[in-house]
């Protein structure tokens, strides 16, 4: 068998080992190296093909697409620095539980560690940040290889599969020559990979989550994002059996699509309301229930880890669970959704009424600070209003993730909401909107500031490329906006030059480049018209320009005015 054939059977089992199991999503950056691979996938029209140049970029457009579909993607670039771009996606996606299928082609075992061009250690290249990798043997014609390669293939997604879900590495070398026989009658897979099921709780874990409801008074549940699909029909059979309040991090997507008869369990103001020391010493819970991670919101933090409840249990698919503050008594490793299903037990809850009436003292402070004011977060709010139906959001993190906890009331609209939450970083997250936006095929709308805009401009890329539905609302206060709620911001000699880091830049001219409807918003009526102005192109921009220091002042005296309202209310 000459190499031409023996390279094209060898890329070809990579190929259809991912299709069989279950992989149809590759996003391909453009190299040499990876020729053979970039060759099959193309060949195989089973495949949803995504391209991006940059790599940094592809690596958050791969894990947008995975987020959104909770199914592995398959990522493939070159060698080199190609790979190492990679990186950052790989640590967001390992952190944040969503399976990738890295595929880095690379040198021969002879070009490596000589001063071979683009030859760098690709060998466990991403260390500690994926479940596993291997580096595969070149495409020989021994009789074991190709078994070898399905074996190890199936091997890698499932390990990406299993929770907790995370990303894989599979190092692939190519000698040249690099071209494929295209007559070559491509074979299906018959490997038997492996079936990935859900961890099951066992009956004493069961009973352990039962027996603390049935005792609690004052029962707590609080929702983060949880990995995996789930039934929020569910999940609010269960809440309204027990009647406990839900406290519904934006990521857990309870706030939207929320059944009538639920919505009174539902807390959505808890950051705000946790402000208010007399509020807190009314509802300090006795049981505390978490499902998925930790919410976004510091104040929840902070007074969890004030009053250590004497039971808190975290249900998570992960053995090591998630546990910052260093308060959890019990962790069960298991699916939530099997305790949906077995209990349907609880007395009545003393609290309820308390975080429902505080619920609706702050809902009332938010919704005027959104007609009346003129900052970040009242245009948030406008946005969030705004939303359709059967559409989606994503929010870059710092400020605009915490104006979504803050600004995103509970709604019976269908919207999604997404964030990169792993390591909570502000790059890629373009890419990851329309990652996500590609995925679900629904309109979508990206909240994010300056800089991390400016992080990821690259990531426009993909439009020249897709036909995408994704509107870019840029909240542009020139510097990092977060920084100004710090401690650091006392500190005015180096503030500006440290943190603030001002650019100057406004995007009319990246918006033109790409070939984007762009606005520029500098009022909130301009604000309206750019939100109800019906979309002309498949990508805008809004470019809202707002005041660090304002936003500031306007957020605390928006905190304040709920915490006076509250303290009158529950003052002992």
């Amino acid at each position: 068998m000459d190499n031409r054939t023996n390279l094209t059977e060898y890329v070809h089992t990579i190929v259809q080992s991912c299709l069989q199991a279950g992989v149809v999503d590759v996003v391909i950056s453009p190299g040499s190296r990876s020729t053979p691979l970039a060759y099959a996938f193309s060949q195989t029209t089973a495949f949803n093909k995504y391209m991006q140049i940059d790599e940094r970029s592809a690596g958050f457009l791969a894990l947008g697409i995975a987020k959104a579909k909770q199914k592995p993607v398959a990522l493939l670039c070159t060698s080199g620095t190609a790979a190492a771009n990679y990186f950052p996606a790989i640590v967001e996606a390992y952190y944040a539980r969503i399976p990738l299928i890295v595929l880095t082609a690379d040198r021969p075992h002879e070009l490596r560690g000589v001063g071979a061009p683009q030859a760098i250690d690709q060998i466990q290249l991403y260390g500690n940040h994926v479940k596993w990798s291997v580096d595969f043997p070149l495409a020989d014609g021994h009789m074991e290889t190709l078994p070898y390669i399905e074996r190890h293939m199936g091997r890698a997604i499932a390990t990406a599969k299993t929770a907790p879900m995370g990303p894989v590495h599979i190092n692939v070398p190519f000698r040249e020559p690099l071209l494929l026989d295209f007559d070559y009658e491509i074979k299906p897979s018959t490997y038997q990979h492996s079936i990935v099921g859900t961890i099951m709780a066992s009956p004493s874990s069961v009973k352990l989550v039962e027996d603390a409801i049935v005792q609690s008074s004052k029962g707590l549940l609080i929702v983060g994002e949880i990995s995996g699909e789930f039934s929020k029909d569910d999940f609010w059979a269960f809440a309204k059996s027990i009647q406990w309040p839900v406290i519904a991090d934006p990521l857990s997507q309870l706030r939207s699509d929320i059944p009538e008869d639920c919505r009174h369990l539902l807390i959505d103001q808890y950051d705000a309301v946790l402000k208010s020391d007399h509020f807190k010493k009314a509802v300090h819970p006795d049981v505390v229930i978490r499902f998925g991670t930790q919410p976004v919101s510091k104040p929840l933090s902070l007074y969890l880890k004030a009053i250590r409840p004497d039971i808190y249990i975290t249900v998570d698919e992960d053995p090591a669970y998630r546990d910052s503050l260093g308060t959890v008594t019990q962790h069960i490793h298991s699916a939530p959704q099997v305790f949906w299903n077995e209990i349907k037990n609880s007395q009545q809850n003393e609290t309820l009424s308390i975080w429902t009436n505080a619920n609706v003292i702050a809902t009332k402070h938010i919704e005027s600070y959104i007609h009346t004011q003129q900052d970040e977060g009242a245009y948030a709010g406008m946005l969030f209003q705004k939303l359709t139906t059967g559409s989606d959001l994503i929010a870059s993190s710092s400020m605009p993730i915490r104006d979504v906890d803050t600004f995103f009331n509970q709604t019976t609209k269908d919207i999604g909401i997404y964030a990169n939450r792993g390591t909570n970083g502000i790059d890629g997250v373009v890419s990851t909107a329309f990652g996500i936006q590609l995925a679900r095929k629904r309109p979508a709308t990206l909240l994010i500031g300056d800089i991390s805009f400016l992080h990821d401009v690259n990531g426009l890329l993909v439009s020249r490329f897709h036909e995408t539905d994704l509107t870019i609302v840029v909240m542009n206060n020139d510097g990092g906006g977060i920084f100004s709620y710090l401690p650091q911001s006392t500190e005015e000699r180096y503030f500006e030059t440290l943190f603030g880091t001002p650019t100057g830049l406004t995007f009319e001219s990246i918006a033109k480049m790409y070939n984007a409807e762009y606005f520029h918003v500098d009022s909130k009526d301009s604000f309206n018209n750019a939100l109800e102005t019906t979309k002309q192109t498949d990508l805008r921009i809004i470019e809202v320009k707002t005041n660090r220091q304002e936003n500031v002042l306007s957020h605390r005296s928006l905190w304040d005015a709920i915490i006076e309202e509250l303290d009158g209310q529950w003052k002992s």
